[in-house]
């Protein structure tokens, strides 16, 4: 239970991160919204208010007229009228002749610091302490009494403008702020959504069995379907290792009982036996089945390593040769078959593969121990590389085991007629286990002359390093 909820608390985390992620990203895309806005709005009430300066500044331009050799105006009401469009900015205009004098309006009224009667100028400068917008346009005159330019300027304070900004910003910042409430809505709807596969997948591993490692299902998304392949896989490196613990423990309560009880009972005749020479022949069955039971845990343990080691250990560039001349060195062939003749066949080049070389060793010598119990002598180790296949092999001079068991060979605890009952049929099933766990292929048959057992690998192009 408390797995659960550490397992649901994480699910929530990453929901959490994901979420806080995207509203950041929306917080962000607001407050850029929100300067943008004010900005559009500053900029949308100056060329609106600019206008209506304009507009009054030339209609006041345009009621000037000359009389008597000097400039004269009749300040124009559609002027004021177009300014009383901002009613509470004061207002503030002034009209000056060629040389700079007033002719009209407030001397309080500057003039733009860089002058042209090219078109209006707009700027800024204070009107009684606050700050106001300023326009001058410029109407020239060349007449017979009178040749000059006439300046007309008009100002306006700003709080129509600040307004009307501030109101653009409001509506801009409303609408924004609905629009962004939406897409929080939408983005939570969403992401939930995305992560329902994984709340999905989190499920099934809670509802799953202690005991059940199957695949689990690829109908997911994309990103999520490589965590699901690794998992699989990492599933079936357990399944694996369950399985063979599991026949570890069935192979050892099957196979020890009946030798173990037999060596038990023969070693109470034996202390009963009164007979001094069935006593010594009791006493080496005794040893024959003695020996026969450590070869049998020997083999067990060594068929549960490699298939540990074929799930746990990375492969590795190995020599063949290397494997086959330390089999041969290592002498257990003098024990085993002390008057087989041994011969060992390797070439001068490299041949490369990659494995694991404790499980590639054991299953060397399971296949060279088997030919010196049940072959014929010589026996003769080799390795060969044809292509991109390289192969290490044992052959015999024998016949091998009849065609209607060689498919059976190499299965677990399949004995042989060969073997007389002195095999526990365990030795070509590790060699079948390592071949499977690196792309090889167990194989036997007739060879050049006698019966070859061949273990096939992947070769590696290149040196070994």
């Amino acid at each position: 239970m408390a797995e659960a909820t550490n397992s649901a608390l994480r699910q929530r985390s990453l929901s959490s991160r994901v979420v806080t992620g995207v509203l950041s990203l929306l917080l962000v895309g607001g407050i850029i919204v929100a300067i943008a806005s004010f900005a559009y709005g500053r900029q949308a009430a100056r060329q609106a208010y600019d206008r209506l300066l304009l507009g009054a500044a030339n209609d006041i331009a345009e009621s000037i007229t000359i009389v008597g050799g000097e400039p004269l105006t009749d300040l124009p009401v559609s002027a004021f009228q177009l300014l009383a469009l901002a009613p509470d900015d004061r207002i503030a205009y002034a009209v000056r002749g060629p040389r700079g004098q007033l002719l009209t309006g407030q001397d309080s009224v500057r003039l733009p610091r860089s002058e042209t009667s090219s078109g209006p100028t707009f700027y800024d400068a204070p009107m009684q302490d606050e700050t106001a917008r300023f326009v001058t346009v410029y109407r020239r005159f060349a007449e017979r009494d009178f040749s000059g330019t006439v300046s007309v300027t008009v100002g306006q304070t700003l709080a129509a403008r600040n307004v009307m900004a501030l109101g653009l910003t409001r509506d801009a910042l409303i609408a924004s702020l609905v629009a962004g409430l939406a897409l929080m809505v939408l983005a939570t709807l969403v992401i939930r959504n995305a992560m329902a596969p994984l709340n999905r997948i989190a499920d099934e591993l809670l509802a799953r069995d202690p005991y059940d490692l199957t695949p689990m299902d690829r109908n997911v998304p994309a990103e999520v379907s490589v965590m699901i392949d690794a998992m699989n896989r990492f599933m079936l490196r357990l399944d694996r290792q369950v399985t063979s613990m599991r026949h570890l423990i069935s192979d050892t309560a099957h196979q020890l009982r009946t030798p173990v009880a037999a060596i038990r009972a023969q070693s109470e005749l034996i202390v009963e036996e009164t007979d001094e020479d069935t006593r010594n022949q009791m006493v080496t069955r005794l040893t024959r089945r003695s020996r026969s039971l450590g070869e049998l845990l020997d083999q067990m343990l060594s068929r549960a390593l490699v298939i540990h080691r074929s799930d746990s250990a990375p492969p590795l560039p190995i020599d063949l040769r290397d494997i086959a001349l330390n089999v041969v060195e290592s002498r257990d062939h003098e024990l085993l078959s002390p008057g087989t003749e041994v011969e060992l066949r390797i070439g001068p080049d490299e041949v490369i593969v990659m494995a694991d070389e404790i499980s590639l060793t054991e299953a060397v010598k399971n296949m060279f121990n088997n030919a010196l119990r049940h072959g014929k002598s010589p026996v003769v180790l080799g390795v060969t590389q044809e292509g991109a296949q390289a192969a290490i092999w044992v052959e015999d001079a024998g016949n091998g085991p009849p065609a209607d068991i060689l498919d059976r060979i190499g299965e677990r605890f399949e004995r042989s007629a060969a073997s007389s009952g002195r095999s526990a049929g365990l030795g070509l099933s590790i060699v079948r286990s390592v071949a499977s766990a690196f792309a090889g292929e167990l194989s036997m048959g007739q060879g050049d002359s006698g019966f070859r057992v061949t273990l096939t690998l992947p070769a590696r192009s290149g040196e070994l390093e």
